[in-house]
């Protein structure tokens, strides 16, 4: 059985997301995919064509045009948007959040504490970096929670998040940086890994083969990271041919310097 999947599961209260983008979209696959269901899920969202591709996907969902207010009303409130307009939607759902509301805040940069403060200084806040993994319920969704939340509200805010993969509880001053590294991270993998899908194909494995052996590759790969007898040396010795040997120092201080000044940018 697959992580997070198994029998139909309702969870008995309203959950909202302001903004119905990629993460979003993520997060409501990865329900369906494990057959969660909620007593209601509302989105709010500007966009006409996402709005009609939300839609045709969660039929059952309610979306709404600008519906910020209508999330708001909701039990459990993602924010799941841009940083440079979460001041605003801060201002705007401030006068209709219930005292027991509780905020996922899906967005970086911006500290329990600021958002606390913008919006009366008491809420039940908790922040958690997604990934992309959540789609298919293998995601790792670290989260930290705000002073405001109890031990049950924790839980609860946990067994939301718990369907979609891993949800760590971490240090909030440690969230950008897993922004950096658990949420961005596939894009520094998976150009890499179609690009070999492309060339067996290119040299002569079948179609049909050439994705099962990257896959299966990577997997393997994986597992041998994971194996604490071996250190990092002993694994990247264990193949005598590497053809990107003079190239991985290069391809390392590209990771360095592209990741650093990502990191830097978040936490300014």
């Amino acid at each position: 059985m697959e992580r997070g999947l198994g029998a139909r599961k309702m969870l008995d209260y309203s959950i909202g997301f302001i903004g119905g983008g990629r993460i979003t979209k993520i997060f409501l696959g990865g329900y369906k995919n494990a057959d969660i269901s909620f007593r209601k899920v509302v989105v709010s969202e500007p966009d006409e064509k996402r709005i009609s591709v939300l839609k045709g996907e969660f039929p059952d969902f309610i979306i709404e045009p600008n519906g910020n207010k209508a999330v708001a009303k909701c039990d459990i409130v993602f924010l799941a948007v841009h940083p440079p307009v979460m001041g605003a939607v801060l201002d705007e759902i401030k006068p209709v959040l219930s005292p027991e509301t509780m905020i996922i805040s899906l967005v970086p940069k911006f500290t329990i504490a600021g958002i606390n403060e913008k919006i009366g200084g008491s809420a039940r806040i908790a922040r958690s970096i997604p990934n992309a993994g959540s789609l298919v319920n293998y995601g790792y969704n670290p989260i930290a929670f705000g002073k405001m939340l109890s031990i049950e509200e924790r839980n609860k805010v946990i067994s939301i998040l718990a369907p979609l993969g891993e949800c760590p509880e971490v240090p909030e001053e440690e969230l950008e940086a897993y922004a950096v590294i658990t949420a961005m991270g596939p894009t520094y993998l998976w150009f890499q890994l179609y690009e070999l899908q492309t060339i067996a194909e290119k040299i002569g494995i079948k179609r049909e083969t050439a994705k099962t052996a990257v896959l299966s590759m990577a997997a393997g790969a994986l597992k041998l990271m994971e194996d604490n007898r071996l250190d990092s040396t002993l694994v990247m010795d264990l193949i005598p041919v590497k053809p990107l040997d003079k190239e991985e120092e290069y391809i390392k201080s590209i990771l360095r310097s592209k990741l650093e000044m990502v990191y830097n940018k978040l936490k300014s």
